[in-house]
């Protein structure tokens, strides 16, 4: 195996010979750290979101509407947000790292499942025009979640088909 085919995809570039070759460089490293400040501001993100949710859960508690079933769905709501924001952290970290690509697109898939569970959990029919359009928009999310499912599914049987072959 030569060193070209050791070196993962998007690894460190040659020696900057030319002009073009030294803005690539740089470009490389520029997004390097844009990478890493936007990991950080995911970071800071999470940490308000869950002093945020501590904040409310604190103030239903004292307000006494703690059990109203719409007061809990807005916990798990913003909950669900937090894990979006813990998967998204993680699909910025994946890339940093230079990551396998099978890795992020795992990531992508499970924030896909995330965010499509808290839109199921959070759905209102009262906030549609019409039934037509509620009953539309149920369909959607219930076509998008079957699909996110069956990728997962997909995904989980070929990472182990290969360990059960040898």
């Amino acid at each position: 195996m030569d060193d070209e085919e050791s070196d993962p995809v998007g690894g460190p570039l040659p020696a900057a010979e030319t002009f073009d070759d030294r803005v690539l460089a740089f470009s490389e490293t520029a997004i390097r750290y844009v990478e890493v400040v936007a990991a950080l501001v995911l970071v800071l993100l999470f940490a308000i979101g869950v002093f945020d949710l501590g904040l409310q859960i604190f103030q239903s508690a004292l307000r006494g509407d703690i059990t109203d079933p719409l007061v809990v769905v807005g916990f798990i709501d913003t909950a669900l947000l937090l894990f979006i924001i813990v998967e998204v952290y993680q699909t910025v970290v994946a890339y940093t790292q230079e990551s396998e690509t099978r890795r992020i697109v795992r990531l992508v898939i499970y924030t896909g499942v995330i965010a499509m569970v808290r839109k199921a959990i959070i759905f209102r029919t009262g906030e549609y025009a019409s039934e037509q359009a509620a009953l539309l928009a149920a369909a959607a999310y219930t076509l998008i979640i079957l699909g996110l499912a069956t990728l997962l599914l997909v995904e989980r049987r070929t990472r182990e088909a290969p360990s059960e072959s040898r």
